[in-house]
């Protein structure tokens, strides 16, 4: 979904689910509205009404030099349900309809490295903090 394509509702909803993962849960204060959601493709995983899950997708060139995948994130009470990899599922495949590209790098919580490996990432670089949260650079080609 393009940013225009949001309602009110969804967007103030997606808002305040990535703040309470992104900065409750993480005890992360930082602005989570950093200027590239318009330039983003939103993928969001929904019950209902209720967004439970999502990612921002990235054409080469807007954010890294690659395609890029980021704010991916699951609520919490339905982390059980696997809905992240299936996310990440939908996502490389959207990169892929969208932007024709197999290339995606992303900048990865440290503690998800299993996690994103799982889906054909692999770490580039040392670990470095982003908001005092230890990160590291992964790329699947």
């Amino acid at each position: 979904m393009e940013f225009n394509d949001f309602t009110l509702d969804e967007l103030y909803d997606l808002m305040q689910l990535r703040s309470q993962i992104f900065v409750v849960e993480q005890d992360c204060v930082y602005l989570d509205q950093d200027g590239k959601d318009r330039k983003a493709l939103h993928v969001l995983g929904c019950k209902g009404k209720k967004i439970c899950a999502y990612a921002r997708l990235f054409n080469k060139g807007d954010y890294f030099d690659a395609c890029s995948i980021g704010r991916v994130i699951v609520a919490e009470d339905e982390r059980r349900y696997s809905y992240g990899h299936a996310l990440m599922t939908e996502s490389i495949k959207a990169i892929k309809a969208h932007y024709g590209e197999d290339r995606i790098k992303i900048s990865a919580q440290k503690y998800l490295k299993k996690f994103y490996e799982s889906h054909g990432f692999v770490q580039m670089g040392e670990e470095y903090l982003e908001d005092g949260i230890p990160h590291i650079g992964m790329i699947k080609e």
